[in-house]
C-alpha cells in the first residue's frame, strides 16, 4: 500500500471531525493536503489556508513527516498517520481560537470577508463555472455582467475595464479631451480622478467642494470656466452625489462634457436617476472594498452614448478591430467604411487604429460582481439603516456628522464626520477597540506632484478643513447590533 492509500485510508477512519465544518472541509479532504515525497520514501502533509469559520483564511503550516521502515506494520502506520494529523488539527484549532479572541474585540472600519461568507455558495460556484468554462478575458461572462449592470444604472451601455482608474482615463480620451485642455474638479479626491486628467495630457483646475457635504461647489465651478475647458468631473464623494442640475446647466452652457466619477457611490441616485446616468458618461470602480466590488481590481464605464460606448470599448483592447477602426474616424473627424475594411483574413484584433490599453474586465471578477449585483440595493439599504442610528444616536457636540443633500441617497460607502481634535479622537477609538480611517488627507491642489500648477495653502478653505478634520466611523452592511451600539457609545463617550 503506498503512502497516499495510507493518508486517505487514514483519514477515511477517523471520525473525530464532523462532517461539512470548515475544518473538514479544508483538512479531510485529501485534495486539500499537498503531499511531497523525497527520495528517502518520507513525506510531508503541509496544512494550509484554514478556514477560522467566519470566513476569513489565515495560514498556518505544520509539517508532518513520516518515515517508511520496511518492518513497519500497516496498520500501526495508519494510526501513527491519523494521530499526528489529529494533532496538527488541534495546534490549527488552538492557533485559530487564541487569534480570534484577540481580534474580536477590535471592530474593523471595512471588512470584505463577511460579506463573502454571506453569499459563499453562490461565489464559489461562479468563480468555479467560469474556471471549468475556459474563457477568462471578455466573453460571456462579462458581458452579461455589462448588460445587467447597464440596466441597473439606467444606461444604455456598460463596458467593463481592468480599474476604476483606467476607467476615467478612457472615457475622458472618448469624451476628446486631449494635450492642452482643461479639466475641472474637484480638490478633495482619491488621486485617479486627478491623475487621469493628466495622463491624456490634459490640465487638471481645482476648484473647492462645498463644507457640509464635501462635493464638487458648483459656484466655484463656474468660476474656474476657460476657453480650453473641455470637461468636468464631478466626484459623488463617500457615496453621495454632487449637485448634478447645477453642473449639468453649466456644462451645457458651455459646450462641456461632464463625467461623473462614481467610484464611492455605485447605486446612489440623485433625483430618482442612478449615478452614472445623470451626465455624459459615468466611470465606477469595483475595488473590493466599495460597495459593490469584485475580488481584485475591476472597473466599468457606463453611458447613453454609443459613440462614447464604442471608443471605450476600443481603448480597453489596444484600440484595435472594427471599434478601434470606428475610434479612429471619430478621433480624426473622417468617414470610415467598416464594411470596405478587408482583414485579408485575420482576426480584427490584430489591426490597431488607435492608441489604446490592456484594460479588460476579465471573466471571473465579471462572475463575481454578477453575483453581488442583486444584493446592492438591500447592501446599500442596510448601510443607510446603521448611518440612520449614527445620525440619531451620536449626540457628541465634538462630532459633526454627514449632511444629506436635497434630492440625494447617500449609500454611505464610508460615513465621514469631522472633528476639531482628529489625531486624539483616533487615538481614542484605537484604545477601545475601533478603527477609523481617513479619506483624504491632503487635498489634491496641496499635492506635491501638481506644486507646478501654482496652487498654494489658503486657495480652497473648504477642502483644507475637509482633509484636516474628517475621518470615518466603521460602516460595511455585515456590522453586528453590538458592534454599533458599542461604537455610539464609545463616540458619545470621548470628551474633546
Amino acid at each position: 500500500m503506498g503512502y497516499r492509500d495510507l493518508v486517505k485510508d487514514a483519514l477515511r477512519d477517523q471520525d473525530v471531525i464532523e462532517k461539512n465544518t470548515p475544518l473538514h472541509n479544508e483538512l479531510i479532504l485529501y485534495h486539500k493536503w499537498a503531499i511531497e515525497f523525497d527520495r528517502d520514501g518520507a513525506f510531508a502533509a503541509t496544512v494550509s489556508e484554514i478556514d477560522d469559520g467566519a470566513g476569513e483564511y489565515r495560514k498556518f503550516h505544520k509539517i508532518v513527516v513520516f518515515k517508511q521502515q520496511s518492518n513497519e506494520n500497516v496498520e500501526d502506520m495508519k494510526r501513527d498517520i491519523r494521530d499526528k494529523i489529529m494533532n496538527t488539527i488541534s495546534d490549527i484549532q488552538n492557533s485559530v481560537a487564541k487569534k480570534d479572541k484577540e481580534e474580536m474585540k477590535t471592530i474593523p472600519a471595512m471588512n470584505v470577508t463577511r460579506q463573502y461568507v454571506s453569499i459563499q455558495d453562490e461565489l464559489d460556484r461562479a468563480v468555479l463555472d467560469v474556471l471549468h468554462g475556459g474563457q477568462y478575458i471578455l466573453g460571456k461572462t462579462v458581458e452579461e455582467f455589462e448588460k445587467a449592470f447597464a440596466v441597473y444604472c439606467d444606461t444604455k451601455y456598460c463596458v467593463g475595464v481592468g480599474n476604476g482608474s483606467d476607467a476615467l482615463v478612457m472615457a475622458l480620451k472618448a469624451c476628446g479631451v486631449k494635450t492642452g485642455d482643461e479639466v475641472i474638479t474637484t480638490a478633495m479626491s482619491f488621486s485617479a480622478t486627478a491623475e487621469a486628467i493628466t495622463s491624456v495630457g490634459a490640465t487638471p483646475v481645482f476648484v473647492d467642494c462645498t463644507r457640509d457635504t464635501y462635493t464638487i461647489d458648483p459656484e466655484e465651478i463656474r468660476k474656474n470656466v476657460t476657453k480650453k475647458t473641455r470637461a468636468i468631473i464631478p466626484v459623488h464623494l463617500y457615496g453621495q452625489c454632487a449637485d448634478m442640475d447645477t453642473i449639468n446647466a453649466i456644462a451645457k452652457e458651455h459646450n462641456l462634457k461632464v463625467i461623473e466619477d462614481c467610484a464611492q457611490a455605485a447605486g446612489a441616485t440623485y433625483k430618482g436617476k442612478k449615478v452614472g446616468s445623470l451626465g455624459d458618461v459615468g466611470c465606477v470602480s469595483f475595488f473590493p472594498t466599495k460597495n459593490l466590488g469584485c475580488a481584485g481590481d475591476g472597473g466599468a464605464i457606463v453611458t447613453n452614448d454609443k459613440v462614447i460606448c464604442r471608443q471605450c470599448r476600443a481603448f480597453r483592447a489596444h484600440g484595435s478591430g472594427l471599434d478601434g477602426l470606428f475610434t479612429y474616424g471619430i478621433q480624426n473627424g473622417i468617414e470610415v467604411s467598416e464594411a470596405d475594411m478587408d482583414f485579408n483574413g485575420n482576426l480584427p484584433k490584430y489591426f490597431n487604429f488607435v492608441t489604446g490599453y490592456n484594460s479588460r474586465l476579465d471573466a471571473l471578477q465579471a462572475a463575481i460582481l454578477s453575483v453581488k449585483l442583486p444584493y446592492l440595493d438591500g447592501w446599500n439599504d442596510r448601510r443607510r439603516e446603521i448611518a440612520k442610528q449614527y445620525n440619531k444616536r451620536i449626540t457628541n457636540p465634538a462630532i459633526t456628522k454627514p449632511v444629506i443633500a436635497d434630492g440625494s441617497t447617500h449609500i454611505y460607502y464610508v460615513y465621514a464626520i469631522t472633528t476639531e481634535k482628529r489625531d486624539g479622537f483616533r487615538s481614542y477609538l484605537k484604545e477601545n477597540d475601533i478603527t477609523s480611517g481617513i479619506y483624504f488627507p491632503v487635498p489634491f491642489h496641496l499635492q506635491v506632484v501638481y506644486k507646478g500648477l501654482g496652487y498654494k495653502k489658503g486657495d480652497m478653505p473648504n477642502a483644507e478643513f475637509v482633509a484636516d478634520h474628517s475621518m470615518v466611523l466603521p460602516m460595511f452592511p455585515e456590522l453586528t447590533q453590538d458592534e454599533i451600539d458599542k461604537v455610539i457609545e464609545v463616540v458619545n463617550k470621548w470628551k474633546a
